[in-house]
């Protein structure tokens, strides 16, 4: 009954005397799709697989297969030596010279790539550069005449509750139209996705074979490019995900410049600040990211960036999180010098950032620790306010637990339900600062935890070493 009467609301427009705000209401779009249909491409692409090694893109057994569906569809026929396996998606036209869009998982490990034009012209495509962390790669075309083309769209800019216009190949049926409106913005869908894992969503219905195309605003701009959605059947229920065109755009032109991504690093590593540590930093609110260690030699360190820090602004754009500062790190211009502000206790400080280039495989992320130093004289003990045991890093805990040389103190026991295990701290993590002084001994950790009882603290901020990956935690006072 409810599709019944959907039917028959949408077909109204078609009758007879029907409102005349119906027919207006439509010319936009009509106007509007007649003018994008002809940068719109479909895009094939085909690899031959061996038997028994093809699997999606989150792998056979993703947790995620039931909700998040790559929307490309697949064929496959018999070839000797292996399967030809054919995907079908979308793209889409950004310069006149052939230059193409689309997603990486599009024609990711393709033996054979062909661009179908909206006039249904073949064109067989080279791929200019192609990039796995954001999802994006560029094709190259030749044609006997310019092609259609579209700009990109400042998705910064755009409302939620805007309409949006999306186009692409559904299905393998070709060009198609649907409109919606932008429904949210920055959707994490991906819990590994890093500074990338940052969608629009939409209602505009997208379903297989959309994946690449472009999500267009009322000026005919690109905002986004549709990449997923959620689906427990496969098939559009009304959330679609894009990446948003200002992430888009970057990486695009990288591409186009160098064939890869130079992403810039500031050689520090950050972390959100929540309330209690807010609490420990003296701050009135979480408000900016903390520096949890800074790389030796890296920029961070040269710009006098120190492990406590709390950075408010890169370059003049605020940072409210650890991925909004990431995304503005990689997206700088490497070897341009951006002013940093932060907070530095009670003061308040600019330093100058030298933007370097991120190596493909990143290195270790140390913080700064003294190598010798006044060692107390019990090997271990339990500290029990914070619920937990701590030892002096000898040579066999070193060993046992992969610790560095610098490393001076270790966790080696956590007591159940108590206030370290709450933050989740483990056996083999070693505490490099206690309210923000360096540890060198046992002693510096119970001298500190009179100092926070005395100042009525509840809790004390920690510095943890684990493996590498630093963090703040701020690790609440027992009576002990």
């Amino acid at each position: 009954m409810l599709r019944r009467f959907a039917f028959v609301a949408l077909a109204l427009s078609w009758l007879p005397g029907a409102p005349a705000w119906a027919a207006v209401a439509s010319e936009p779009f009509a106007d509007l799709a007649e003018k994008l249909l002809p940068a719109v491409v479909n895009i094939s692409s085909s690899q031959t697989v061996k038997p028994d090694t093809r699997q999606g893109p989150e792998g056979d057994d993703s947790p995620y297969d039931q909700f998040f569906k790559d929307f490309f569809d697949h064929g496959s026929g018999s070839k000797e030596g292996g399967r030809k396996s054919t995907s079908l998606g979308s793209g889409f036209v950004i310069d006149p010279a052939g230059y193409v869009v689309t997603n990486n998982h599009v024609i990711e490990g393709a033996d054979e790539i062909t661009v179908i034009l909206s006039d249904d012209t073949n064109l067989k495509a080279t791929v200019v550069g192609r990039d796995e962390k954001s999802d994006l790669a560029l094709l190259k075309v030749s044609a006997d005449h310019a092609l259609t083309a579209v700009p990109f769209g400042d998705s910064d800019k755009e409302r939620v509750g805007n309409w949006v216009l999306a186009v692409g190949n559904p299905y393998g049926l070709g060009g198609t139209v649907t409109t919606g409106i932008l429904s949210a913005r920055a959707r994490e869908i991906n819990p590994n996705g890093g500074p990338y894992d940052d969608y629009l969503q939409t209602d505009a219905p997208i379903n297989r074979g959309n994946s690449g195309g472009p999500l267009f605003n009322m000026a005919g701009e690109v905002i986004g490019i549709n990449s997923a959605i959620f689906s427990p059947s496969g098939g559009s229920i009304g959330i679609g995900f894009a990446i948003p065109s200002d992430l888009a755009s970057h990486v695009v032109q990288q591409l186009r410049d160098f064939g890869h991504v130079r992403r810039g690093d500031a050689g520090a590593r950050v972390q959100n600040i929540d309330a209690e540590v807010a609490r420990d930093l003296g701050l009135d609110k979480p408000t900016g990211v903390l520096v949890a260690g800074v790389v030796p030699g890296g920029p961070a360190e040269a710009a006098g960036m120190h492990a406590g820090d709390v950075v408010l602004s890169i370059d003049g754009k605020p940072i409210g999180n650890a991925k909004r500062f990431e995304r503005v790190v990689i997206d700088e211009t490497i070897d341009r010098q951006v002013p940093v502000e932060l907070t530095r206790g009670k003061d308040r400080e600019t330093v100058t950032l030298k933007i370097a280039e991120a190596k493909p495989a990143s290195g270790e992320q140390v913080a700064s620790v003294p190598k010798e130093g006044e060692k107390g004289s019990v090997p271990g003990a339990p500290v029990t306010e914070l619920g937990l045991t701590l030892s002096l890093a000898t040579p066999d805990l070193k060993a046992k637990y992969q610790l560095d040389d610098n490393a001076q103190v270790v966790v080696t026991g956590v007591a159940a339900g108590g206030p370290a295990a709450d933050k989740d701290l483990k056996p083999g993590d070693v505490v490099v600062e206690v309210a923000q002084e360096a540890v060198k001994g046992l002693d510096d950790v119970t001298r500190k935890i009179d100092e926070a009882r005395k100042a009525g603290r509840k809790s004390l901020l920690m510095l943890i070493d684990r493996s590498g990956d630093l963090r703040f935690v701020a690790v609440r006072l027992d009576k002990g």
